[in-house]
């Protein structure tokens, strides 16, 4: 800061982020289309996802006519005690019901 003398104060400026640790990962291209696909639904259940779900499920099914929406309750949660192992065996599980996309919603 400036003196008392009546100097022009400075100032140090603090960058608020924090500087990158890892490269960036490639990610994989995404679908273009979900037509003819199998998309499974992931969910914590807290705040209204079995509504906003309903909604989803909806619209998608009128965009894409031939998609498979595995519903959130088919798979199990990704919340409480059991999740960590849920997770672990999550790949594994999607590749059972040949999932070919996840929508995974988080609420509160």
């Amino acid at each position: 800061m400036g003196s008392a003398s009546g100097e022009e104060p400075v100032y140090e400026v603090v960058w608020p982020l924090g500087r990158f640790v890892t490269q960036p990962l490639e990610l994989a291209p995404g679908l273009t289309d979900l037509n003819g696909k199998t998309v499974a639904e992931l969910w914590d259940w807290a705040f209204r996802g079995d509504q906003m779900y309903s909604i989803l499920n909806e619209e998608l099914r009128k965009r894409y006519p031939g998609i498979t929406i595995l519903d959130h309750k088919t798979l199990g949660t990704t919340h409480g005690v059991s999740a960590k192992k849920f997770v672990a065996d999550l790949p594994e599980l999607l590749r059972a019901h040949g999932c070919d996309a996840v929508i995974s919603a988080v609420g509160a």
